[in-house]
């Protein structure tokens, strides 16, 4: 069992049913692979990878103490046979966690640098509290972590089957239904916690070498104001693990079947003033923040409200207002910026439903001419159909925003003319 304390959130258990032994080490990049430095700890956060895939064992904390943990299983699985493995997480002390005693320092999560803690404990004792659970003075061991293991389970599973039920239309065939709900997993299993302070970036980690000075005027310089830090639907968690503003947009239709409010929150993100920046561009995505992405999210975020009114029989009215007053900051960053000639013909980088070009459609040719595109010119007036269609809805409670939808109206046919 490992054990895992915190100063604000407590002490928890991971319960291992049968585990053959348990790894542990820091948390801490590996100075000496990546930089050819000495490490400041012995013990960083590849060497569980390390001790599984090449046995070297020497490189996991022998007092089983760190930031980063793993439970071990070694299995020789027969065809058509399988293995269960049974893991419970809980917590040791289900009341106040603010009550908790740590049973090391946590600075590591929040506040002082990691490196701190461990340059005052340098044979790499952990900074954070991640322990093989032993029985402390006063306290016993949990020894029926598994007691109603399966009977939790079997409920939980039919909770679910009964939730994506409600989800399905009744005359959908069980063979759509499951693809439907395969399909659902698969973006939930894809959220992800994204931190990315562009500011912090640029400087460099203070621990680390630091990087080139050309980095303040390269990539994403111009984003300083951009603060990511929270859970974000990725494209894949794995392959993609960095969200763009347009596949985001698309993901949050399908999630407010499932879960309306984490839809909602993630478009209301984009628009936060610490993402949005301030000549009112979204942010693209990781590679480019300051490349083209299709105007997506007023669709999004009309079809979010739909389909939230539709389950719960009320939309959220306050969510629309908010995110259509922001927008209206990136409707005017298209017009000013993309229509070089002011004709209602857009040009636009990253806009093909083609994610590879023939050429960089975003960088400037050598004679000062531009591209223009058909694709971004269809989707500035989709965007402002957008638009108009959420000021008509929004003008049902208040008269104001008629004047907005038909400013819409007429750009549309500016631009369809």
């Amino acid at each position: 069992m490992i054990e895992a304390s915190h100063d604000a959130l407590g002490r928890y258990q991971l319960h291992c049913e049968n585990a053959e032994t348990f790894l542990f080490t820091e948390n801490e990049s590996n100075f000496e692979r990546l930089w050819s430095v000495p490490n400041r700890c012995p013990f960083v956060k590849d060497s569980i990878n390390d001790a599984v895939t090449q046995n070297r064992i020497d490189l996991i904390n022998p007092e089983k103490v760190g930031t980063k943990a793993a439970a071990q299983y070694r299995f020789a699985i027969p065809a058509n046979e399988s293995r269960t493995v049974r893991l419970r997480f809980a917590r040791v002390d289900p009341g106040s966690a603010r009550n908790a005693t740590p049973a090391r320092s946590s600075r590591a999560v929040r506040g002082a640098s990691p490196r701190t803690s461990l340059s005052q404990n340098p044979v790499g004792e952990a900074p954070t509290g991640a322990r093989e659970a032993r029985a402390l003075p006063g306290e016993e061991l949990r020894s029926d972590a598994f007691s109603d293991f399966d009977e939790i389970f079997s409920a939980r599973k039919a909770e679910a089957d009964q939730f994506y039920n409600s989800v399905a239309p009744v005359d959908l065939p069980s063979e759509h239904k499951a693809i439907q709900r395969q399909a659902l997993a698969g973006l939930l299993w894809t959220k992800q916690f994204y931190y990315y302070v562009v500011e912090e970036w640029l400087a460099g980690d203070p621990a680390n070498p630091p990087p080139p000075e050309s980095r303040w005027s390269g990539r994403n310089s111009d984003w300083q104001q951009l603060y990511n830090e929270r859970v974000m639907s990725m494209p894949d968690s794995w392959e993609f693990p960095w969200y763009a503003s347009w596949d985001l947009a698309f993901h949050c239709i399908p999630l407010a079947l499932v879960d309306s409010h984490f839809a909602k929150g993630q478009l209301d993100t984009v628009v936060r003033e610490w993402y949005q920046h301030p000549n009112g561009q979204l942010p693209a995505y990781e590679w480019n923040f300051s490349d083209v992405n299709p105007p997506v999210v007023a669709w999004a975020a009309w079809r979010v409200f739909q389909i939230e009114r539709k389950q719960s029989g009320q939309g959220d009215r306050a969510f629309l207002e908010t995110i259509f007053h922001k927008l209206l900051l990136a409707f005017t960053w298209w017009v000013n910026r993309k229509d070089s000639e002011g004709n209602n013909i857009f040009q636009g980088g990253f806009l093909g439903l083609d994610n590879i070009g023939v050429f960089d459609r975003s960088a400037s040719f050598p004679d000062g001419s531009h591209l223009e595109q058909s694709d971004g010119t269809s989707w500035m007036g989709m965007l402002s159909l957008n638009l108009m269609r959420i000021a008509i809805e929004l003008a049902r409670e208040n008269h104001v925003y008629e004047n907005i939808a038909t400013k819409f109206f007429e750009h549309f046919l500016g631009i369809a003319a």
